[in-house]
């Protein structure tokens, strides 16, 4: 029942998008060798968090499943994956809900909008972990290599559009828990968001302001893997020819 449960909630837009943010950074060789696979005799390789990170032999078959085929598929474990997995049950709650708000295909959000918002948000949570990784993805969705590192600056003086700012300026305004006004609702329809969008933005803010504090309190540590990640543009010839060679 669990492992169906999670296979259903961690479908494959999660292990999509850290294929392809791997896929992004690393040649298709370097990502083969690349993988590390966290095994239950080997200890963390380095100090992720301040709380236990479980052995794959004392965690659910379900969660170890997750795990894997997410290293599998990305060329790399995100920091999250095995910080959280000292809650299994909190664990497959969290990647649910991420899933519903990040992956969604309905709505007016794109994936840029989405990770944009939290490193905006991030930043102001102080958050390193989310900020680091959230700005790759940021970086490899919106095809912009700078547009994050000025967010993380200051969102105000970012070069944003003015959809972006005022997406932005509503999700800060619930990240700062301000009064929501019908004000709020009209700029947002002013740059071609409806209600539901708002919610999405609402939601996103929120998510991840659970997810920034949780962060602190397990003084979580960025996969190395995240900070270059979609900075330089992929060399297509390149990649022709190795699949040509192939």
């Amino acid at each position: 029942m669990a492992s169906n449960l999670v296979s259903r909630l961690l479908r494959p837009p999660v292990f999509t998008q850290l294929a392809s943010l791997r896929s992004c950074c690393v040649s298709r060789g370097k990502a083969a060798s690349g993988i590390r696979h966290f095994s239950s005799s080997d200890p963390p390789p380095e100090n992720i968090s301040r709380y236990p990170i479980p052995s794959k032999k004392d965690l659910p078959i379900d969660i170890v499943e997750v795990m894997e085929e997410v290293e599998s598929k990305g060329g790399f474990l995100p920091n999250v994956f095995k910080t959280l997995s000292h809650r299994p049950a909190e664990f497959r709650a969290f990647f649910a809900y991420y899933n519903e708000l990040m992956n969604k295909e309905t709505g007016g959000l794109t994936k840029a909008d989405r990770e944009l918002i939290v490193v905006a948000t991030s930043i102001h949570n102080k958050c390193l972990y989310c900020v680091v990784s959230h700005s790759a993805l940021h970086r490899i969705y919106s095809k912009k290599p700078t547009l994050s590192d000025q967010v993380v600056v200051s969102y105000e003086n970012a070069e944003l559009s003015a959809r972006e700012r005022t997406m932005v300026d509503f999700a800060m305004a619930v990240c700062r828990s301000d009064a929501i006004t019908e004000q709020h609702f009209q700029s947002l329809e002013e740059v071609g968001f409806d209600r539901e969008d708002a919610w999405d933005i609402a939601a996103i803010a929120a998510f991840f302001a659970m997810s920034n504090r949780l962060a602190h309190l397990t003084d979580m540590r960025p996969n190395l893997e995240f900070y270059n990640m979609g900075r330089m543009p992929r060399d297509k010839n390149k990649d022709k020819g190795k699949v040509e060679r192939e």
